[in-house]
């Protein structure tokens, strides 16, 4: 071990113990730059390093992690119920694409209704900027956004207002520029498993115990020294273990013991969306709390684009899709998925509806396009309103993507800045990826269109807050959705038992919730609640054979919130009440009640 003196490298002895381990304690400052030195070799950074100031290639710091003088005493942390996520970047958040630039704007955050953040990535990348998935020193947050002390006050000071903070982790690969690991121990490293991002990692047997240890501190340490509610798994598909208890549900029991009494939630991201991420270790699970539900945005984004390419092509987004997706959580669940020529998905209607994670947009589904452009700019802004609301009053947990709340028109691009010699290799995996889709194919090769990766990318990707106030009537929908979600005693129950629903046209639909199994289960006297969604062109229904939509003996129907309202930037829409002729405005969304006044 080499630290920086004033009149050099001070070397420091270490000495071999059990295990491939090498030890030694050594009285150091906190600030102290040091590296490790293996065999009279090279200096290395410290794997474990809590903080490296010039990157993964530069010497790791030494930093105190109990002096922070936090404030949170009181906080209790997370559980599934009542959530709603949004992820977003801490580089392009803010104009300072920092902690310190994220922390003003958490009063919008609370003022939307959000409850938790979703951070991407933290973890030091080379470079001046990366969308984050390139994480090599997994215990050192990115300088980048700051220092570890800032990250801690940002976490304080949403504690503080109300606001929950998850950090997405990455343990299925990591970055191909700055991963020392291998140079350590080449039994981090396995070749039994095939990985799309690089080598895969070694979980198994006696040789894999060290490597579990090492990602088991890091959730810890997460948890434990930044105070973090709990965490996002990135592809957990892709963390491959046979051993008798899975890496993942070590993972998470180890973050709820990091805890202590603070409750913490895990959310996990897995393409076969497997059920067993949120069921219990009793039953055969994981432990997990949420999951990501891809077939939602699916059908959603072919329902308002009429794109259905790539893993898009088994979803044809009509009103039974994005029915059956609500009333069972999510829509493949077994079946024969055509993209990958086999099943796909295993059952989730049995599970309640918080643990599926809906969304419209996520870091995934825009950087994965070749323009990373928005659902209002896809779709317009008539269609794009009677999604997000139908999309936000769901009984399952809503994620909201950063500018999301008021239309940003700033896309969200894939970003990274490596050295010369990989970036051209990253544009043609890049082009590669994108040209599954047959029409960003076309435009590759045949048009010539040049899908850029570097700073022009991450620059475009920053949010230009000066459009809050602009679109400000697209947050009141955002906010006022919200509210009633979270006042509506129906709508806050978050119970598939008190929904009914038809489709009543391909492109029209209406869900019932049923006061009477409300009050059944112990309830006060609330009323029916429904929400009509209807995506196409204004629709007579005459004749109307369709009993949800019969209001409740004696209570018309009452408008509550319409996609159309001149204040959200409607341009006003009509509401049936139930004493005649139903006709569904286009391009819109209602939410009607049964009650005499307004929950």
């Amino acid at each position: 071990m080499a630290v920086e003196a004033p009149g050099g490298l001070q070397r420091l002895p270490l000495e071999q113990a059990s295990g491939g381990y090498f030890l030694g304690t050594h009285p150091v400052t906190v600030g102290t730059r040091y590296r490790f030195c293996l065999e009279g070799g090279d200096f290395l950074p410290d794997p474990c390093s809590r903080f490296q100031p010039e990157g993964p290639h530069g010497p790791s710091q030494v930093v105190d992690p109990s002096s922070f003088r936090w404030t949170d005493q009181a906080w209790r942390g997370l559980g599934p119920r009542g959530q709603v996520l949004y992820e977003l970047h801490v580089g392009t958040f803010s104009a300072e694409g920092t902690y310190a630039g994220l922390r003003t704007h958490l009063p919008h955050l609370v003022e939307l209704g959000v409850t938790a953040l979703e951070l991407m990535p933290l973890n030091t990348c080379p470079g001046r900027f990366n969308w984050g998935y390139d994480g090599v020193s997994l215990f050192a947050p990115t300088p980048a956004y700051g220092t570890p002390e800032q990250l801690r006050a940002l976490v304080d000071e949403a504690h503080r207002l109300g606001l929950g903070v998850l950090v997405d982790v990455v343990y299925n690969h990591l970055g191909p520029d700055g991963n020392y690991l291998g140079r350590y121990a080449q039994a981090y490293f396995t070749d039994r498993y095939r990985n799309d991002w690089g080598q895969a990692l070694n979980f198994e047997g006696p040789t894999g115990q060290p490597v579990r240890e090492f990602f088991l501190q890091n959730v810890r340490m997460w948890i434990a020294e930044y105070h973090c509610d709990g965490l996002r798994f990135d592809a957990t598909q892709n963390l491959n273990d046979a051993s008798p208890r899975h890496l993942l549900t070590e993972l998470i029991a180890e973050a709820r013991s990091a805890a202590g009494e603070r409750q913490v939630l895990i959310v996990s991201e897995n393409e076969p969306q497997d059920r067993r991420l949120v069921q219990s270790e009793g039953q055969g699970g994981n432990g997990g709390d949420l999951l990501w539900v891809d077939d939602f945005h699916h059908s959603a984004r072919v329902a308002l684009t009429g794109n259905a390419e790539a893993y898009c092509q088994d979803y044809r987004g009509s009103s039974q899709e994005l029915l059956s997706c609500v009333l069972r959580n999510a829509l493949y669940q077994g079946q024969h998925y055509q993209w990958q020529q086999q099943g796909r998905g295993t059952p989730l209607m049995d599970q309640p509806a918080e643990r599926a994670v809906f969304f419209l947009q996520n870091h995934d589904q825009l950087a994965n396009t070749l323009r990373g452009r928005r659902l209002g700019q896809l779709a317009g802004e008539d269609l794009a309103r009677a999604i997000t609301l139908y999309f936000l009053l769901l009984p399952q947990t809503p994620m909201l993507f950063q500018g999301q709340e008021f239309f940003a028109s700033s896309p969200f691009l894939f970003f990274v800045d490596h050295n010369a010699e990989l970036m051209p290799l990253i544009q043609r995996g890049r082009d590669q990826f994108l040209s599954q889709f047959g029409s960003a194919r076309r435009a590759l090769e045949q048009e010539g269109h040049q899908v850029p990766i570097g700073a022009p990318a991450f620059e475009r990707s920053r949010l230009d807050w000066s459009e809050r106030e602009k679109h400000d009537r697209i947050f009141r929908l955002h906010q006022e959705a919200l509210r009633l979600r979270r006042e509506d005693p129906l709508l806050a129950a978050q119970e598939l038992d008190l929904l009914a629903g038809a489709t009543l046209t391909p492109q029209a639909l209406v869900l019932r919730w049923q006061g009477w199994r409300w009050e059944k289960g112990g309830g006060a006297p609330a009323g029916d609640r429904l929400l009509v969604l209807n995506l196409g062109a204004d629709t007579p229904l005459s004749p109307a054979p369709e009993p949800l939509l019969a209001p409740v003996p004696g209570h018309p129907w009452r408008l509550l919130l319409s996609s159309q309202h001149t204040r959200f930037g409607g341009m006003g829409a009509n509401a049936p009440g139930g004493d005649g002729p139903w006709t569904l405005p286009g391009h819109c969304a209602l939410l009607l009640t049964s009650q005499e006044a307004s929950p």
